[in-house]
């Protein structure tokens, strides 16, 4: 094979190449070796599902349905661009009686459209909007896979790695947020094997590519100019404010305003304030009053009054996203509107309990859903590393080896005596650092 991601050479037959795909999958799901015809990227797809216990006989969950369905896809940032997708691939699927599928970032199908016949097939084995397609939950396939990998693919009859899923050929690629990068799902045509071709996989990539372009034509004019502020705070002790074109990366002190004054645009009273931001009850009004001269100025003229003290403007802030998201019971869109604690070094007590209050609904909200990708994407986040119940979660919905053992370390370390966890896990030496990096006194 000249190019690993393209599916058939030019001139290949496709009804004898299916037939050794069906061999070699025979033979990995054996004896768990992969003969050398299969693609590179199919092999590593095949021992990466194995390795997530996908079974070759399994078949997709049903995580969002009706008003659950609904709500998530109003929220999803795909939904923007759902006519640019049914314009350029809309008609194509349906007069060659294929399919069109927009995934999520975490490979759950949000839309499935196309020839009705071919829609009541897929139907039965779940490629219906709403089911879970990674390739931790269904194997190799066009659309989990392209998310996992972050790149264009195309998959092929036997290829994939669940069975009743082999009669089928898909390509899937890839679609970017214009501003971040970061990979927002994915666009799927999925079909008969007449899609086994470099020109299917071209299409997707093309029409990914328009659809990421129609994005970044999107962004709301009112943030260029003075109406409105857009305020980044989640995993920055220094929060970014975008205000009238220009980037301003604020001060703590500043940002833990910011946030404050955001939530409260009827504004907040000296008063009310310095309680919010000083733990130190000594600390005198003409500090905060210093604060809030140094923030006009990086502000500019006339974006914050006083008596009370309030924004002229509204602001547009990432906590108020990942609420809203939360309120609306779009969870998976609430956890990748997330990207850390609100602002993690504060001391404010007013931003101490929004941030502990936002990052107990998002794992309330996890652990509710049972949703093995959520709770390990939330795991495997420096937030989440140690955090017991959601590990207990994972461990429940996903239990693989690697996710039990961790779980028994975890378990072992919270549940240890003091000296133990001080020594680095040696008994009576002593030795251990606190989180300034300073030893622990020693322990006899």
């Amino acid at each position: 094979m000249t190019d690993q991601w393209v599916a058939l050479e030019p001139g290949a037959d496709p009804a004898a190449h299916a037939r050794m795909l069906r061999r070699a999958h025979e033979t990995f799901t054996a004896v768990g070796t992969v003969p050398r015809p299969v693609r590179s990227v199919v092999a590593e797809s095949w021992r990466r599902s194995a390795r997530a216990g996908v079974g070759p006989d399994g078949t997709a969950d049903v995580d969002l349905v009706d008003g659950d369905l609904g709500a998530y896809r109003a929220e999803h940032p795909l939904a923007r661009v759902m006519p640019v997708f049914r314009e350029l691939l809309g008609t194509f699927a349906a007069d060659g009686e294929h399919l069109l599928a927009v995934c999520d970032a975490h490979g759950r199908l949000l839309w499935v459209e196309g020839h009705p016949t071919t829609r009541r097939q897929a139907q039965r084995m779940n490629f219906v909007p709403g089911a879970r397609w990674a390739e931790s939950a269904m194997g190799t396939n066009a659309p989990g896979t392209a998310v996992a990998l972050n790149r264009p693919v195309q998959v092929f009859a036997a290829e994939h790695f669940i069975r009743r899923v082999q009669p089928w050929t898909c390509a899937a690629a890839p679609v970017h947020d214009p501003r971040t990068g970061r990979v927002l799902g994915a666009i799927d045509i999925t079909g008969g094997n007449g899609l086994a071709h470099p020109h299917s996989l071209g299409f997707v990539q093309a029409v990914a590519r328009a659809a990421e372009s129609h994005l970044a034509l999107l962004t709301p004019p009112e943030r260029s100019c003075q109406s409105t502020l857009e305020l980044t705070a989640l995993g920055r002790d220094e929060a970014l404010l975008l205000a009238v074109g220009r980037k301003v990366r604020l001060s703590r002190r500043h940002s833990e305003i910011l946030v404050l004054l955001a939530r409260h645009p009827e504004g907040l009273t000296g008063d009310e304030l310095q309680c919010a931001l000083y733990e130190d009850e000594s600390v005198t009004p003409v500090t905060l009053r210093a604060e809030l001269a140094r923030l006009r100025r990086v502000l500019g003229p006339g974006l914050l009054e006083s008596r009370p003290y309030r924004l002229t403007v509204p602001v547009e802030c990432d906590v108020a996203v990942v609420e809203r998201r939360l309120e609306s019971g779009a969870v998976t869109s609430a956890v990748a509107a997330y990207t850390g604690p609100l602002l993690p070094t504060s001391q404010a007590p007013a931003v101490v309990r929004l941030r502990q209050r936002l990052a107990d609904g998002l794992r309330t909200a996890l652990i509710t859903s049972r949703d093995p990708d959520l709770l390990a994407d939330w795991a495997h986040a420096p937030w989440g590393e140690d955090d017991l119940d959601v590990w207990r979660a994972l461990a429940a919905a996903r239990p693989t080896a690697a996710v039990r053992a961790r779980l028994t370390a975890l378990e072992s370390e919270l549940t240890a005596p003091a000296d133990w966890r001080r020594g680095g896990g040696r008994r009576g030496t002593g030795v251990g650092r606190d989180v300034t990096g300073a030893p622990w006194p020693e322990v006899t």
